[in-house]
C-alpha cells in the first residue's frame, strides 16, 4: 500500500500571500514526484503597490498580516480537508521581504501548535529549485536555471540540500532590471509582463543594447549596466522628441528582452556545458524556475539553447512560475519525508543562500532579497 504525505505550505516572501495543499507519495524515507497539488490559492497585490512601481516592503507585510490566515483556511477549503488530514505545515523562512517572511513564518508555527503537528521553514529558493520534482519527478541530478525578480542563478541540483552554484547575476535580477525599465519608461507594475506585451510590437534592432559579460568565461551574469543602457537610450529620444512614442517604447522594450533572453541563453548553455562534464552519465535536463521564465521570448531562447547542447528543457506550468505556495508544500513534504522538521524557535531570514558553501557573489546583495 503506497504511503502518502499531505502538507499545508505557506508563501509570503515578497507580494504574494499564498497557501497550498499537497500531497506526495513516499517510497522508503523519500518523496515522490510528481505530487497532487490539491489546492493553490496565491493573493497577488500588485493594485497595492502598482501606484509606487514597485513592491512596498511595508505595505506588503501588513497585507500578508491581514490575509494568511484567511489564505490557508481558503487553501484548506478548496482541497476540501481539513487540519485533521495535514501531516505537517510548510512555511517559507527566507530569503525574502523580513517582514512578509515573518508573517508567514509565525502563521505556520501558529497553525502547526495548535493542530499539533510539524512545522518546517523552507528556503524560499528551495521550492523553485524543486518544483520540477512536484511537476515532473524529475531524478537527480539535473540543472537548474531559477530566473526571477530577486533571484538569478545556474544550480547543479544533485539531491536534497545538494546545491552547487555555477554562475548567477552579481548585481541586479532580471526580474528587477524589467520592473525598473518599465517604471523608468512608464509602463504599469509589474513591469516583467507589460515590457513582453509592449515588446510585441517592437523592433529589437533599433537599439544597440550590450550583452554584459558575454566576453568573459563564465557563467555569472550582470543586468544592471544593461538596464542603465536601457534608460539612457530612452532618455536620449525623450529629450530629442520631448518624450516617447508609443513605438519608441516598443523598441525599447523588444531590444532589451532581446538582450536578456540572449544572455540568459549564453550562459545556459555555457552552464549545461560543465553540467554534462560533472555528471557524463546523468540524463542531460535543464530546468527553468522564477516568475521570468514566463516570458515567451526569453522561454523560447532557453529552448534553442538547449536543444543545441542535447538538453531536453522542463519547466513549471506558468502559475507555478511565480511565487506559490505548492513549492513550498513540496519543498516541506521532502524535508519531512526525511526525517527533518524545525523547531518552534526558527527565525525568519532575509537571506539565505541556496549553496551555503559559495562564495557570494561580487556585487550581488546592496539590493532586495538576493542570495
Amino acid at each position: 500500500m503506497t504511503r502518502r504525505l499531505t502538507v499545508l505550505g505557506i508563501e509570503s516572501s515578497c507580494d504574494d500571500t499564498a497557501a497550498a495543499v499537497v500531497r506526495a507519495a513516499l517510497r522508503g524515507e523519500a518523496a515522490e514526484g510528481p505530487g497532487e497539488i490539491l489546492s493553490s490559492v496565491v493573493w497577488g497585490q500588485s493594485a497595492l503597490h502598482a501606484p509606487f512601481g514597485g513592491v512596498v516592503p511595508e505595505i506588503a507585510a501588513r497585507a500578508h498580516a491581514e490575509r494568511l490566515d484567511l489564505c490557508v483556511e481558503a487553501a484548506l477549503s478548496d482541497a476540501q480537508l481539513t487540519l485533521d488530514d495535514i501531516d505537517a505545515v510548510a512555511a517559507t523562512a527566507g530569503p525574502g521581504l523580513i517582514g512578509g517572511v515573518l508573517s508567514g513564518v509565525m502563521t505556520a508555527k501558529g497553525v502547526a501548535f495548535a493542530a499539533g503537528l510539524p512545522f518546517l521553514g523552507v528556503n524560499h529558493l528551495e521550492g523553485h529549485a524543486l518544483t520540477p520534482r512536484l511537476t515532473d519527478g524529475l531524478a537527480w541530478p539535473y540543472l537548474l536555471l531559477l530566473v526571477s525578480g530577486g533571484h538569478c542563478q545556474l544550480v547543479s541540483v544533485d539531491g536534497l540540500g545538494e546545491y552547487r552554484r555555477l554562475g548567477g547575476s552579481i548585481d541586479d535580477a532580471p526580474g528587477e532590471a524589467f520592473d525598473k525599465l518599465a517604471r523608468h519608461i512608464g509602463l504599469g507594475f509589474p513591469g516583467g509582463p507589460e515590457v513582453e506585451r509592449t515588446a510585441a510590437s517592437g523592433d529589437a534592432r533599433r537599439f544597440a543594447l550590450p550583452r554584459p559579460l558575454l566576453d568573459r568565461p563564465g557563467c555569472d551574469m550582470s543586468f544592471s549596466g544593461l538596464k542603465t543602457a536601457a534608460r539612457r537610450a530612452a532618455d536620449a529620444v525623450a529629450e530629442g522628441r520631448g518624450g516617447l512614442t508609443a513605438q519608441d517604447r516598443a523598441d525599447l522594450c523588444a531590444a532589451f528582452q532581446a538582450a536578456v533572453a540572449e544572455t540568459l541563453a549564453e550562459k545556459t548553455a555555457r552552464a549545461m556545458a560543465r553540467f554534462r562534464e560533472d555528471h557524463p552519465d546523468a540524463a542531460p535536463v535543464i530546468a527553468v524556475a522564477g516568475g521570468v521564465a514566463a516570458n515567451g521570448a526569453i522561454r523560447r531562447s532557453l529552448e534553442a539553447a538547449a536543444a543545441a547542447q542535447g538538453f531536453t528543457m522542463t519547466a513549471p506550468p506558468l502559475k507555478l512560475c511565480t511565487d506559490n505556495a505548492a513549492m513550498i508544500a513540496w519543498a516541506g513534504a521532502e524535508r519531512f519525508a526525511r526525517g527533518e522538521s524545525s523547531g518552534w524557535d526558527l527565525g525568519a531570514r532575509p537571506r539565505w543562500p541556496l549553496d551555503e558553501t559559495a562564495a557570494p557573489l561580487v556585487g550581488a546583495g546592496r539590493k532586495g532579497p538576493k542570495a
